[in-house]
């Protein structure tokens, strides 16, 4: 009863928010930066999965209702290099309460850029700044009937960039449904609903809004399983394009058609077992490579990401890779320990 009266309460807060406008497309958003997979495996499956059933904690970070039980005592760190030396770490831990019947779990996610030069409009220069990003999140999941569990992430979120500063509040809710005897698991999460507190120059923008429903099936005859993803059900095309770059360089911003852009919403996962000690995983973002794909060049692996984990009984060791370009590739490493008996 309590799990329902929380929900009912986040759903009061979410209808005295501002309207959610979640139609952004490309970069116009503001913290875009809570895009980025924040887990090793969830890199390696393409950087969006909301469904697959796992002992690492970490994917409960982009789906709250994969939080579980067994998951209590669990502490989770990742770290992750992109390129000009952008750096992103990533913690978390969970902890369950019997007496509740509820799981939960808290993180922060940081973003540094580094150090950059601040000037003044004639260009004088004025100093150094350190420009970051983050969120500070706090999750809850609770189990209803034997195959249902839901759950709720609320995140406070910051920015700093020299002068200009921006807050929000942002919530995510997920259900996933867990068939264990055919091996089945579906997942849906709302992402980032919420609005800005402070904006950076007096203009409120949009959070980065999601929709995401997928599904994993574990094949029964083979240590393998596969995962299907569709993100941004709320709009249907996408991609973005630069159009002036495009009528520069090109002469035309290019068109697609319907299957297309159908196709572009989609990640597609597998994964492969090793006895009950390995995982392998590879991934495929088809938008990311219709993002990153340059006209008239070969795309090569773009779009394309792998990984491996090691999973003992108390430590897990995860790594990572995707493929944003020809020769431009990141890579990203993570650890989860259980400290509970």
């Amino acid at each position: 009863m309590r799990g329902w009266l929380f929900f009912v309460a986040l759903g009061c807060w979410m209808g005295l928010c501002k309207p959610l406008q979640g139609q952004t497309l490309g970069g116009n958003a503001a913290f875009n930066f809570l895009k980025l997979p924040g887990s090793p495996q969830l890199t390696a499956l393409g950087g969006v999965n909301v469904s697959v059933p796992s002992r690492d904690l970490s994917m409960a970070s982009s789906q709250p209702s994969l939080l579980r039980q067994e998951m209590h005592g669990q502490v989770f760190a990742s770290f992750q290099t992109f390129f000009a030396g952008l750096q992103q770490l990533h913690a978390m831990g969970a902890y369950h309460h019997n007496s509740w019947a509820t799981s939960f779990s808290a993180g922060v996610l940081y973003m540094n850029y580094g150090s950059a030069v601040q000037t003044d409009p004639a260009g004088n220069v004025l100093g150094d700044f350190r420009p970051q990003d983050y969120s500070v999140y706090l999750s809850m999941s609770r189990r209803y009937l034997n195959r249902w569990h839901y759950g709720a992430t609320i995140r406070y979120i910051g920015s700093n960039y020299g002068v200009y500063r921006a807050n929000a509040i942002a919530l995510d809710v997920g259900i996933n449904y867990q068939d264990t005897a055919n091996l089945l698991q579906v997942g849906f999460v709302a992402k980032h609903m919420g609005a800005m507190l402070t904006s950076y120059s007096g203009n409120e923008e949009d959070l980065p809004f999601d929709l995401q429903l997928g599904i994993t099936k574990r094949l029964a005859g083979a240590p393998l399983q596969f995962s299907v993803t569709a993100q941004r059900l709320h709009q249907f095309d996408i991609l973005y394009r630069d159009t002036s770059f495009n009528a520069d360089n090109f002469g035309g911003q290019g068109s697609d058609g319907f299957f297309t852009k159908l196709f572009r919403h989609f990640v597609f996962g597998a994964q492969g077992f090793i006895g009950e000690r390995v995982e392998l995983s590879i991934g495929y973002n088809v938008l990311r490579r219709g993002e990153l794909a340059v006209t008239n060049l070969s795309s090569g692996l773009t779009g394309f990401s792998y990984g491996v984990g090691v999973t003992l009984p108390r430590l897990q060791i995860r790594y990572a890779g995707s493929q944003y370009q020809n020769g431009a590739s990141l890579h990203q490493f993570g650890v989860n320990l259980s400290l509970a008996h």
